[in-house]
Parts: structure tokens; sequence; C-alpha cells
């Protein structure tokens, strides 16, 4: 026997030069998109960092000003005001008794006043500062002139002079006191300025903090998502193909901007799925051809057996007989075998052509359920038919259809145990403009794992009928390739160890676009 030939590409795998010749603009890869959204995070967080460093050296500066200048200028002042009433007792001690120990004891602490003003003049910074310790320092150096030239005199004054002295004495100790006590409001006031700022600043520096961490977080939140989503994006798009070539749709190639890492991936499953739809292509040829190519000598072979069984060569014995009847059963399972083998390679190659006129689908149903009636009485199993009082008239092929019925009807008796029922329900639907068909059994169910592939191709599943001939696998998935022809469509609902439903759609008006 002859079969047709097919040039084989070369099916090694595509290299990265060929990989990367597509026109797909330049992607980065999964390494940098990581690294640079995580640069990104760690720049925002040292900026917020860096605003919490700058505001914390600002309070601490300010802190170092109220520690290092205010506060020991007040001390200082506070000292010199007592130092003043000091030098006035010692004056007033060495006036009443003329004793030089007091007298050396008031120009010691004159010394160290003046040492003092002179020390806060020049760490003082504000003018009015400067102005209140000048004017001390001048009010202390008349004072300790007048007292010196009380102190020269070898006689005590008269008592006018010496109220004279007093009065002009006390105003001079006045005056400095006043501005020494100014001094210190002074400083006070820049004090509380300060710790008021500082307070205002704190909790401008906490709120703004706040903000800005708040903002870093969404922001690191947000650049993480772009990351992790133009990762894990093209993986679940690449993930969906490689599960849709698990279920047998070759062709289609997946194209979604990757990577460079997983680009190559990508390109790389394309072509497994190109190579796997040729191998496909081959295979559906090849067994188009060789049934084809069956179909004559099987045809030949059932003929024979019946001119046989027919006795036209001569009386056959029981035994032959029963031989024969073997061979013409087995003939013809696999003759239908071929025909569906055809039928589905035209129907995936696009050649099939279908007959779609109005017809009458009770009429149908009941042909397709006649043709079963034997094997179902052989088991005891009543077909129950629920359909609508008047005619149904669908837009169909009628052979195709009732062919679907067939299948969906002797899977149903095949697996339903004696006794049982089997039920056949059309159910129109004018609002959708769609005519529903069930089939239901009571048989064993099929298995959660086996739903996903009973579609495909000499697919079985794991459960068997018992004292069954085993099936092809060829049924359902040419009963979908006829349903989604006819614009409906086909799904299995089955309760494990309680039966299945079959339930495909028509639609009730002809679709505008050619089947």
């Amino acid at each position: 026997m002859d079969y047709p030939t097919a040039e084989r590409e070369q099916t090694t795998a595509p290299s990265k030069g060929a990989v990367r010749a597509g026109a797909h603009p330049v992607q980065l890869s999964i390494f940098w998109r990581l690294a640079l959204g995580s640069l990104a995070i760690i720049v925002v967080m040292a900026g917020v960092n860096l605003y919490a460093l700058i505001q914390i050296r600002q309070l601490t500066a300010l802190s170092t000003e109220l520690v290092s200048y205010h506060y020991p200028a007040i001390e200082t002042a506070k000292r010199l005001t007592t130092n003043l009433y000091t030098q006035l007792r010692s004056e007033k001690k060495y006036l009443a008794v003329r004793d030089a120990v007091f007298l050396r004891d008031f120009d010691e602490e004159a010394e160290e006043f003046q040492r003092a003003v002179t020390a806060l003049q020049n760490q003082e910074t504000s003018s009015d500062g400067q102005r209140l310790l000048k004017d001390t320092a001048l009010l202390h150096k008349e004072y300790r002139g007048v007292f010196v030239g009380v102190a020269d005199r070898r006689t005590g004054l008269v008592p006018k002079r010496a109220a004279d002295y007093e009065r002009r004495r006390d105003a001079l100790i006045a005056q400095m006191t006043g501005t020494l006590d100014s001094y210190i409001s002074l400083h006070e006031a820049r004090v509380s300025t300060g710790v008021n700022d500082s307070r205002t600043r704190a909790a401008q520096a906490e709120a703004v903090t706040q903000q800005l961490v708040i903002a870093a977080l969404f922001l690191g939140l947000g650049l993480a998502g772009i990351a992790s989503y133009s990762i894990l994006h093209p993986l679940r798009r690449l993930q969906e193909h490689i599960r849709q070539i698990g279920q047998g749709k070759f062709g289609a190639s997946v194209d979604v901007a990757a990577p460079s890492d997983l680009r190559e991936l990508v390109e790389t499953v394309n072509w497994m799925g190109k190579k796997l739809q040729e191998l496909d292509d081959m295979k559906a040829e090849f067994l188009a051809h060789i049934s084809h190519e069956l179909r004559t000598p099987l045809a030949s072979i059932r003929e024979g057996t019946q001119l046989l069984l027919d006795e036209i060569p001569g009386p056959l014995s029981q035994e032959q007989r029963a031989t024969l009847g073997i061979m013409t059963d087995s003939s013809q399972r696999l003759i239908r075998l071929i025909s569906t083998l055809l039928d589905l390679s035209k129907m995936e190659a696009g050649m099939m052509e279908y007959r779609i006129v109005p017809t009458d689908l009770k009429r149908v149903v009941e042909g397709s359920v006649n043709k079963v009636r034997l094997l179902a009485e052989g088991k005891h199993i009543q077909i129950l038919t629920e359909a609508p009082s008047k005619r149904l008239w669908v837009p169909m092929d009628g052979a195709r259809i009732e062919q679907v019925l067939d299948n969906l009807l002797s899977n149903a008796l095949k697996f339903s145990p004696e006794g049982a029922a089997v039920s056949l329900r059309m159910e129109p639907d004018p609002k959708v403009g769609v005519v529903r068909i069930s089939v239901l059994d009571t048989g064993p169910g099929i298995p959660p794992e086996d739903l996903p592939h009973i579609f495909e191709r000499f697919y079985q599943g794991r459960m068997q009928a018992k004292n069954a001939v085993a099936g092809s696998g060829l049924g359902l998935a040419l009963a979908k390739k006829v349903v989604e022809a006819h614009g409906g469509r086909i799904r299995v609902k089955s309760d494990f160890g309680k039966g299945t439903t079959v339930e495909f759609t028509l639609p009730l008006t002809r679709s505008s676009e050619p089947v």
C-alpha cells in the first residue's frame, strides 16, 4: 500500500540568535527589573531618612544653642547680680570700719564682675544684648569710680554728702540690676521662643515624616507590584498556552511582551507548539489516508461474509455461521470506526460539508431512539423522551445531528446498569434563541480527573462498562465538532457514582456565517 509522504522540517530547537531575531522591542531582564525596582524603593526610603536626619540636626542645633549659649548667659547674669550685691556689702563694711580687708574684697569682687561682663560681651551675638552689657559695664565703672573717690578720703563724709553719695550709689546699683534683669529677660524670651519653635518643628517633622513613610510605602508596594506583574503576567500567559498545548490546541502561538530572560522561553514554547501541530497534521493525514485505503478491503470482506451467510456458495454448519457472524460484526465495527476517523479528519481540515436546512428535530430524535431500541431492550433499559407536543423545526444537518444523538445514546446505554432508565430531553428557549438537547443516564458517572479530557480523540477514561466492547474514544470528539459547526455548544455534567448528563445546544435560527 502506498502512503502519501510529507516533508519533515528539521525539528531541532531554535537557536538563541533565531529567538532574538524577532521584531519584539528589547525588554529588561528579570534581574534588572528587580534591581531597578529595589533601587527606586531604596532611593525613596533614603529621601525619607535624609529629611528626618535634617530635621533632627536642626533640633539638635537648637538644643545645643539653648544649652551652650542661652542658659549659661542667664546663669552668668544672675551671678553678676549676686556679685553686685556682694560688692555693695563690702563697700558698706569698709565705709563703716575703714578696714583694708573689706576694701580688698570689694576690689576683687569688682574685678570678677568686670571679667564676667567682658566674657558675656565676647559671646553675645545680639545687638540688644551687647547694648545692655555695655550699659552695665559703664554703670559699674561709674559706680566703682564713685566708691574709690569716697574711699580715698581719710575722714568720713558729712551727713549731707553721705546722703548724696548713697542716693547716687543706690541709683547706679538699681540701674545695673535693672539692666541685668533686662538681659536675663531677653535670653529667657529667646529660650521660650526656641522651645516653642522646637516643638513646632518636631510636630511638623513628625507629620511630614509620617506622610513620607506612608507615601514611600505605597510607592514601594506600587513599584513591587509593577515589577511582579511584568514578570508574572508573561508567565501566566505562557502557562495558559502550555495548558492549551496539553489539551491538543497546538496551532495558536502566544505573543506577549516578556523580559529578555523569558523571551527565549516564549519563543521555544511557540516553536514546540508549531512542531506539535505539524506532527498532529501528519498524524491526521496518515489516519485519513489509511482509513480510506482500508474501507475498500473491509467492504469486500463484509460483502463476502454476507454472501457466505446467505449460503449462496453452499450450505453452512452452525459453527461456520457463528464464525461468519463474528466476522460480520467486527467488519461493521471497523467500517464505522474508519468512517468516524474520516469524518473527523474532514472536520479538522475544514472540508466537511453540511446541508443545513430546517429539519424536524423530533423526527431526528425518534430515528436515533429507534436505532438503539433493540440494544436498550436487551439490557431492559427504558428510554424516556421529553419533547414539546408540536414539531420543532431547527436549521441543521439532520444526518450529522442524528449521528451525534446515536453516539450519546449509545454511551448512555453502554454505561447504564440493567433495568435503569435513560432520559432524552428537548427544551426550546426562544428568549435565548436555542434548543437544549440533554441525554441523562444513571451509570457510574465520570471521575473528575477525566472530565477535562472526554472530548479528546481516542480518550476513553478510566471507567469502562462491564461486559461491553471497548469503544474507540471518537464519539464525543466527533459530536463536539458537529455541534460547534452548527454554532452550538456541548458540555458534560457528571456526579461520580450517580450518573452523567450530556447537554448540547443548537440555535433556533440559522447563523449568517458559512459553515
